[in-house]
Formats: structure tokens, C-alpha cells, sequence
């Protein structure tokens, strides 16, 4: 499955990349989690493609899509993103205002609720797995998951080839753990290729790191405000993880949240079991199980 991009434009001077993943059907955006890109997900949409026509974009600074201008990166500036690709889409759909179905995953799922949070009716209902969603002590769990931007800044950038690159991911967690498909997806697109020959990452390690120290800016508590139908999913293979212990508080403070686990995923679940994942989707959307 191939898919088309367009460039549309966000706030800050971001110039984001749209992808047209393809399918039959209602038209459904995927938002992506940090440090991905939407056409890794790929091996997930083929699952969803005979029910709904999937639309994927790249946030800002990961992909295809620009960094903000000052490269200054925030989360509401995440959301500004999400907004103008559901503009984007309605546009190319011929159904302008018209609410999406919405997938997120990790910080694409926050950049969903806060997206909707500002512009009531954005979505009609949404499935997001492991939501960055803070506890009432957000403080002390901001602090912990700034421990994710040292790693993220220390990431080797550059290798040989892409073939070099699915390698070493391959043999190690916690890209190891990605269904391989998902895998080859991710190392395909995620990678731009340089002068000498060699590829670079297109999310780069500074971007990645800047964008987790933007986290906090959605809480339990600040869910109350999202009124829209939404499952809020969570895997058990990573133990207690921040993410897992967001879960649960995120789901019961949204008005019409439920809660869905899997215990034999990690936090790139939609990437590790994307049948499993999409059944769901379709199931929680209306169009049945996969044929």
C-alpha cells in the first residue's frame, strides 16, 4: 500500500506532510507517537482500509513535516497540527466541519484530546492506546518522563543505510519488539537520505527530545472537558509503567470513556499487534471484524 502526500500548512511555520493512506469508507485520521512517523503504521491501516479511508500526517519535526520556525516545540502547537490536518481532510473529503473519527497513539492520542478539548466536535469518537494523559501529581510524573529526553538526545542519528539502521533495530528493544512490517515501515520513511550517501533520521534527536520535555499539558482531570466517546487502551507487558498508570484515571475522567486492555502488549502496541489492534478500531467505530 502506497500512499499520497500533500503539505498543508500549521501554526509556528510548520509545514506538515499529509499522507493519504488509503482505503474505502469513512474518513479516519491517525495521529502518530513521538519519535514515529503516520506511515509506519501502515502494516495497522491495511486492516482498517475495506471500512474506512485512513488519513495520517507527520507532527511537526518528525517525518516529512517541518519543524516550527523558532523550534520551539509544545504540545498545543501538536494540536494546532491535528486541527489542520482535520481541516485538511474535510477539505479533500468535500465535508468541511464535518467531525472525524480519530486514532491516536501515545502523544498523538493527547494531541487528540487537547485538539478537541479547544474545538468542541473536532471528532466524533476515538480509540487511543496509552494516551499522554498526567495524574493529579503531573508534577512529579512530568519529571519522570523528562527522563525520556536524555535517551531520546543520545539516539545515533546517522548510519550506512537503511538496511544498517533495520539491523540494529531489529536486535534490540524497543523497536525490536515492532512487529517487523511495522518495523520496515518505520525505518523506510522515517529516514532521510544524505549527500555521501549515507541516511539520517528525519525525527532528529533534539526534536525528539524537545517535543517529550513539551508534555504535561493535559491532565485527568482536564479530560472532563471531552465529551465525545473515546476508549482509552492500554497494554500490560511493560508492568507499571507511566504510561499504564495514566490509563486508568484518563478513561474514568472522561464522560463517556471505557477503558480497554491488553495484557500481552507494550506501549507500541498499534506497531507490535496491529491486527489485534485494528479488529478493535473497527469494532469500536461500528464496522465489525476484519473479513
Amino acid at each position: 500500500m502506497t500512499s499520497a502526500e500533500l503539505r498543508i500548512p500549521s501554526t509556528d511555520g510548520v509545514d506538515l506532510a499529509l499522507h493519504d493512506l488509503g482505503g474505502e469508507g469513512r474518513p479516519v485520521l491517525l495521529c502518530h507517537a513521538t519519535g514515529f512517523h503516520a506511515r509506519a503504521y501502515q502494516p495497522f491501516v491495511r486492516h482498517l482500509a475495506s471500512a474506512y479511508h485512513v488519513w495520517g500526517f507527520d507532527f511537526r519535526g518528525h517525518g516529512s513535516s517541518t519543524p516550527p520556525a523558532d523550534e520551539h516545540f509544545t504540545w498545543a502547537g501538536m494540536a494546532d497540527d491535528v486541527r489542520a490536518a482535520v481541516d485538511a481532510v474535510n477539505a479533500q473529503e468535500g465535508t468541511p466541519g464535518q467531525p472525524l473519527l480519530a486514532i491516536g497513539h501515545s502523544m498523538g492520542g493527547a494531541a487528540i484530546l487537547i485538539a478537541e478539548l479547544a474545538r468542541p466536535n473536532t471528532f466524533e469518537q476515538a480509540y487511543l492506546y496509552e494516551p499522554i494523559v498526567f495524574l493529579a501529581d503531573w508534577e512529579r510524573t512530568v519529571e519522570e518522563n523528562n527522563a525520556m529526553s536524555g535517551p531520546a538526545r543520545k539516539r545515533r542519528e546517522v548510519f550506512p543505510s537503511r538496511a544498517e539502521a533495520m539491523w540494529r533495530y531489529a536486535s534490540r528493544r524497543p523497536l525490536g519488539d515492532l512487529q517487523s512490517d511495522c518495523l520496515a515501515a518505520y525505518v523506510e520513511h522515517g529516514f532521510t537520505d544524505l549527500p555521501d550517501g549515507t541516511v539520517r533520521l528525519a525525527c532528529r534527536a533534539e526534536h525528539e527530545a524537545r517535543t517529550f520535555e513539551a508534555a504535561g499539558l493535559l491532565t485527568s482531570e482536564g479530560c472532563a472537558g471531552v465529551k465525545i466517546p473515546v476508549v482509552v487502551a492500554v497494554g500490560g507487558a511493560d508492568g507499571m509503567s507511566n504510561t499504564v498508570q495514566m490509563a486508568g484515571p484518563a478513561a474514568a475522567a472522561l464522560p463517556y470513556g471505557r477503558l480497554k486492555e491488553y495484557a500481552h502488549l507494550g506501549h507500541f502496541g498499534p506497531l507490535q499487534d496491529p491486527f489485534t489492534i485494528a479488529v478493535d478500531v473497527r469494532d469500536t467505530f461500528g464496522a465489525g471484524r476484519v473479513s
